[in-house]
């Protein structure tokens, strides 16, 4: 009697330190892809930095170009407001869905905005307009590294919830799978182009 109930004791044990050593190794993997996740945001954040200076600087010179203006800026604020909804759900498969359909959208926007400036010598010229153009190349290219980081944590987190016997845990536990980043529209995968 005293063996069986030894032998049972180190299998509660045993189980007991197998789950909480699964446990902490998927808290480990959701708070990595939520950290990629702020990378994302703080790229995110100063890529909306940047519209509004560049959208001043261009207005001088493209007053005949309004709409463009216009469409840049209303895109911002729809992107803007699909990242604090992201923000406050980092890993959701739907507020990351629209993210990318916002960004996208933006990332749209730039493009025929700078696409104008490419028509006006003066603006082209401009020193401040240059800078700014240089910053957003810039942020889009560190955007798409936070992008792929985030990605591959939540690749890892989601591979981690479905592996044996981790799905157990995870399942009771409430970890769910996360959603991936990206964008909305194959053509505005691509950096937007910038050339002064």
């Amino acid at each position: 009697m005293g063996r069986l109930l030894g032998f049972l004791l180190t299998v509660v044990v045993v189980v007991l330190v197998g789950f909480f050593l699964i446990y902490n190794h998927l808290v480990t993997r959701r708070n990595r892809y939520r950290n990629a996740y702020a990378q994302i945001d703080v790229q995110l954040l100063r890529r909306h930095d940047l519209v509004p200076n560049l959208v001043e600087t261009a207005r001088a010179y493209l007053q005949h170009e309004r709409a463009t203006l216009e469409a840049v800026i209303a895109a911002r604020t729809a992107a803007v407001a699909a990242g604090e909804q992201a923000s406050a759900r980092p890993g959701d498969a739907a507020a990351l869905a629209a993210l990318g359909q916002a960004e996208a959208t933006l990332g749209g926007a730039l493009g025929r905005l700078l696409a104008v400036v490419e028509q006006y010598p003066d603006l082209k010229a401009d020193a401040t307009m240059a800078r700014l153009s240089e910053e957003l190349a810039s942020t889009e290219n560190r955007l798409a590294f936070a992008r792929q980081a985030y990605n591959d944590a939540v690749m890892h987190y989601n591979t981690a919830i479905e592996l044996f016997p981790n799905t157990l845990v995870a399942g009771s536990m409430g970890f769910r799978p996360a959603g991936f980043f990206e964008l909305e529209d194959s053509a505005v995968r691509a950096l937007p182009k910038v050339s002064f």
